[in-house]
């Protein structure tokens, strides 16, 4: 037995009834008009089914009389609003449909969703005891009626049991047969909202193009987890033909942290180089396991099509895009949790050719590389004979694991080492280089300036033991008689220095560089790097305390606020009278040079010499490398503010 309420003059009812589906259906409805036309509408054809008088708000049926209660719009008419009014109204309809109702049976409720309609019906049923189920059961489209989609709410009436009874909520998205339990009404109000948002969002991207690029993470099914990271770039340069209209772009695994792919410069100029007017980027998540290239085309190909831009023609092929054809190489090979940095990662990534890289990644903020080294490729030893064709060669997606240390794979990390060209004194570096650092990361800074600097002696200070052991296990690094590190805070490290003035445990009172490349936990703050207490006048008094006459402080600044940075230009200013700046092409990086005195400036004839000096100074024998990219930052990269 089915109850329809609020039945209107909707066909849902005859159309059940004509199916087979059931017959047994009562409707009733406030209005006598409506009620009237549909009896004269139905008459004789379907004599089971009746249509009644009555408000639901009281209805004349005994206790415990139909296995179903059948609502298509009628609460999303009501729960127009909160007020106190409305809200009893609803109360009472509520437990209208509840006292009718057999224990098993269920009430369906065909709504829109809007928050607070969804939220009234599951808190209440929720706390009643009942199971409390939302099925989408339509999207968006061109096939679709409405832009947005249609849900219903199956809740299913179990007796009330004393106390604090568990809830059971779930929902069944329109692509999954299997539903995901939520723990909360709040998760379930924001788990439609996202379906709803990606709804509105499909249908404005099927009428215009996107003038800023859109996101969305699409998520795995089982676990909740984002799968894949989506980028809408619509290129209006672009002159639509037939086969140019929209293409999706397969970023390999462990590059999405490039400038082409990562940034939204980088990923406007894929598109208008690609030539489609509609390119998506699919980035790959770390987490997740994929099936190759037509794995992923296979799952997407039914997704994305819902992002298409207008005008696509009909059954139009979709291509899709990679770098190389394939999907790349992730290998994570460490992953852990620091009580400073939270969750990281160590990961080896392939890049362009036969290159593999080592990076360390802050979960927290993923999409950033914290350190990254170069893998050397194992080459044959003089004499030793090739592999024989009948032994098992080693897997092409297994990354190789020393590291290279002559590389430097960060391009601030470049332009730090080149600003040793403005130290000022006679000579171009001095016999003995005290250097500090603030910031260890995977140490590929420090480690460089010591093997390559045969006279620095080198004093890194790192807030994070973890990171100590991350560098030392998975990036090379190692201490010795020139190089040690320090666990400490560095504002607690610098400060202790400039209070004492003297020599401290074998550590110089004085340096002649001084690095700062540390980032900032505070995500919340419009600069990553440093943290904003290492930019404040006091601190750098005191980094000007520790510093040689003839010395240089370089810091690194990653700062997208623009009026914070020229705060902290301004303050750098007051204590430095002397200030180059480097910026990194297609980074937020900023590198700042900054001298302690005015008469260290130098004119672009006496720079390059001392550039030239440098250079000779880094060729060391047995160590091959390849120093032409710092020689030409030196050069070329700073300038006079």
């Amino acid at each position: 037995q089915v109850l329809v309420v609020g039945c209107g003059n909707s066909e849902l009812s005859e159309q059940m009834y004509d199916m087979g589906m059931c017959e047994d259906i009562v409707n009733i409805d406030i209005s006598d008009a409506v009620i009237r036309q549909m009896q004269e509408r139905s008459g004789s054809k379907r004599p089971k089914m009746s249509y009644l008088l009555m408000d639901m708000l009281q209805m004349d049926f005994p206790d415990a009389h139909f296995q179903v209660v059948l609502d298509k719009g009628t609460l999303d008419a009501i729960l127009t609003d909160e007020e106190e009014a409305t809200l009893a109204k609803v109360d009472k309809m509520f437990a209208e449909i509840s006292r009718v109702l057999q224990v098993g049976g269920r009430y369906f409720c065909v709504s829109l969703a809007q928050a607070h309609v969804l939220k009234k019906a599951v808190e209440y049923f929720s706390q009643e005891g009942w199971v409390v189920r939302v099925h989408q059961v339509a999207g968006s489209g061109d096939k679709q009626q409405f832009v947005l989609p249609v849900f219903v709410y199956v809740m299913t009436k179990f007796r009330k049991i004393p106390g604090s009874a568990p809830q059971i909520l779930e929902i069944c998205p329109e692509e999954q047969d299997k539903p995901m339990r939520v723990e909360s009404a709040e998760q379930l109000v924001a788990a439609v909202r996202d379906r709803q948002h990606y709804a509105l969002l499909c249908s404005q991207l099927s009428k215009t193009p996107c003038g800023e690029q859109v996101s969305l993470d699409l998520c795995d099914k089982e676990s909740g987890r984002p799968r894949y990271t989506l980028h809408v770039v619509d290129s209006p340069s672009v002159k639509p033909s037939r086969d140019n209209h929209f293409a999706i772009f397969i970023i390999p695994q462990g590059r999405e942290t490039e400038w082409l792919f990562g940034t939204e410069e980088g990923r406007r100029q894929l598109a208008a180089s690609a030539g489609f007017g509609r390119l998506v980027t699919v980035a790959l998540h770390r987490e997740q396991h994929y099936e190759g290239m037509a794995g992923i085309q296979a799952e997407l190909s039914g997704k994305v099509m819902e992002l298409a831009p207008p005008g696509l023609p009909a059954r139009q092929q979709v291509p899709f895009l990679s770098v190389g054809g394939d999907i790349g190489v992730r290998t994570v090979q460490h992953r852990d949790t620091s009580p400073l940095s939270g969750e990281y990662v160590v990961e080896d990534v392939k890049g362009d050719g036969t290159c593999y890289f080592r990076r360390l990644i802050f979960l927290r903020n993923r999409n950033v590389v914290q350190s990254e080294a170069r893998l050397l490729v194992p080459t044959p030893l003089p004499g030793q004979k090739k592999r024989r064709k009948d032994k098992k060669k080693p897997s092409p997606a297994e990354p190789p694991a020393a590291i290279d240390k002559s590389y430097l794979c960060c391009e601030h990390h470049k332009a730090m080492v080149a600003g040793l060209c403005l130290l000022g004194g006679p000579d171009p570096l001095p016999a003995l280089l005290a250097v500090l650092v603030v910031g260890l990361g995977g140490g590929s800074l420090p480690l460089f300036v010591h093997d390559y600097f045969s006279q620095a002696c080198v004093a890194v200070v790192e807030i994070d033991p973890s990171m100590l052991e991350v560098a030392t296990r998975w990036f090379g690094f190692s201490q010795g008689d020139r190089m040690r590190v320090h666990i400490s805070d560095g504002l607690d490290y610098v400060a202790k220095l400039a209070a004492e003035g003297t020599v401290l445990q074998n550590i110089p009172a004085q340096y002649d560089v001084i690095m700062f490349d540390v980032d900032s936990k505070d995500l919340t703050v419009g600069m990553s790097c440093p943290p904003p207490a290492f930019v404040e006048k006091p601190f750098l008094q005191k980094v000007k305390t520790i510093l040689k006459p003839e010395g240089v402080f370089v810091l690194n600044l990653v700062c997208r606020d623009a009026r914070l940075k020229e705060a902290v230009l301004a303050t750098l200013r007051e204590v430095f009278p002397l200030l180059y700046t480097r910026h990194i092409e297609g980074e937020v990086n900023e590198i700042l040079f900054c001298r302690p005195s005015p008469e260290g400036r130098q004119d672009p004839t006496e720079l390059g010499a001392r550039a030239r000096a440098l250079e000779e100074a880094l060729q060391q024998p047995g160590r091959p490398w390849d120093s032409s990219y710092v020689l030409a930052d030196m050069l070329q990269a700073v300038k006079i503010l």
